[in-house]
């Protein structure tokens, strides 16, 4: 992707991405609540997921960040998530083929529904926390979800977690002719199998910058990641993602913007 992004700034004017191509892309989970650090951030991603409404996020918060997407000349994505704001999404719950495919419907189409009002469009679709977590841990959701986008627009992509077992997930993806986006993160632990380190654990999340640079090298170089005990994983990696409600969200992803154009 090729970008020509001037960023201003109080001290001056300076560029990121100009010219440049970035073959990893770099994506956000935006459109959260953090308005502010939705504008510091989205001049240096590739990708936005926005929040739908239904974990965070409202129609006012959507508005706002795809005019920043446009903006910048960045990839829309829906985020959407389990309707429950009280727990960001983040606990899973049970639910039918039909209500999955409503709840679905009913954030990609209302972000669409915006996204067609400033004259750009939705590029994906990644399911957010549980639900993704749900997404790559059972073949009935997963072939619901991939179901509800070919019903929708076959054109949608869908942003999966890169594991080891990748052409499973493709060979029901190729059926409903939906393409897959694989995505690792740089700023989780991962488990021996490949999967993320789930939230309840103290290790779950990383924090310090250098390691953060650290693993994404790796997955520049060689496809690599290391897992929580020391486990060679080698994934396929689209696009990295930085989760933009971290602390040092901004500074993680400034870094990683500058070492991926490079």
């Amino acid at each position: 992707m090729t970008d020509s992004k001037n960023i201003c700034h109080n001290n001056g004017i300076y560029a990121t991405n100009i010219g440049k191509v970035m073959k990893i892309q770099l994506n956000c989970d935006m459109g959260e609540g953090l308005h502010k650090t939705d504008k510091l951030i989205m001049p240096y991603i590739n990708m936005t997921n926005l929040a739908c409404g239904f974990h965070a996020g409202n129609a006012i918060t959507m508005i706002n960040c795809v005019k920043l997407a446009k903006k910048y000349k960045i990839k829309i994505g829906a985020h959407p998530g389990y309707n429950d704001p009280l727990n960001f999404g983040r606990k899973s719950i049970k639910c039918s083929k039909t209500k999955l495919k409503a709840l679905l419907l009913y954030q990609i189409g209302a972000l669409d529904a915006i996204c067609k009002s400033h004259e750009t469009k939705i590029s994906y679709v990644k399911p957010h926390g549980a639900l993704y977590n749900n997404m790559m841990d059972k073949k009935s959701v997963f072939k619901t979800i991939v179901k509800t986008i070919q019903k929708y627009n076959k054109n949608l992509k869908l942003m999966i977690l890169s594991t080891k077992k990748n052409k499973r997930y493709e060979k029901i993806a190729n059926k409903y002719d939906i393409e897959l986006i694989y995505e690792v993160f740089a700023d989780r632990n991962y488990t021996d199998d490949g999967f993320l380190v789930g939230r309840a654990n103290k290790n779950a999340v990383i924090s310090n910058t250098k390691d953060v640079i650290a693993r994404v090298k790796k997955i520049q170089k060689e496809n690599i990641i290391v897992s929580e005990n020391g486990q060679i994983l080698k994934l396929k990696a689209d696009t990295i993602c930085v989760h933009g409600d971290g602390k040092k969200a901004v500074k993680f992803i400034k870094s990683l913007s500058r070492l991926l154009i490079q």
